[in-house]
């Protein structure tokens, strides 16, 4: 193993790959982009110093921040918007019902992306499982402002999708 690898890491891998997989996946909707985030996540954890009694805190910041930067990137909805455009599938009633799910899990994750970062990560991180003192711990807020925290950002949500719902 190279010196640059931290000693703990494959414990610390094992203990928290599928809390930080989860977090992923509440923001891109995918298990497989949330694989690959993770992947990131955990190379990029590797590289530090954290302790290990702050490596899931840690992780799952890491984890909600590069998914963000994922949806922000815009790939995603790019190639979902060019397989919807494809004339040769056909739609039967189920998967027209998966295609309405999908465009608005999109929305959401869509208005997600335009949260200021701090609030769209305690959205992601509370309703990823993680206790109050745990996302206060991973944002470095007081355990009483999470609550605040995350009422805000959920409102903000919802003043997102309302303001893109109505200019369409």
């Amino acid at each position: 193993m190279p010196a640059s690898v931290r000693s703990d890491l494959e414990h610390i891998f094992r203990a928290a790959y599928p809390r930080v997989v989860g977090v992923a996946a509440r923001v891109l909707g995918s298990r497989d982009e949330a694989e690959d985030v993770a992947q990131e996540t955990f190379l990029s954890f590797s590289r530090t110093d954290v302790p290990a009694g702050e490596a899931i805190g840690w992780l799952c910041v890491a984890a909600a921040h590069t998914a963000l930067n994922h949806l922000r990137s815009g790939r995603r909805r790019a190639s979902r918007e060019e397989a919807a455009r494809d004339p040769r599938v056909a739609v039967s009633p189920d998967v027209a019902d998966a295609v309405v799910a999908r465009d608005e899990h999109r929305r959401v994750r869509a208005a997600l992306s335009r949260l200021p970062r701090k609030q769209a990560v305690a959205l992601v991180l509370r309703h990823s499982g993680l206790s109050y003192a745990e996302v206060a711990a991973a944002l470095d807020l007081s355990p009483g402002s999470v609550g605040t925290t995350v009422r805000r950002a959920e409102s903000a949500l919802r003043e997102e999708l309302n303001r893109h719902a109505s200019s369409r």
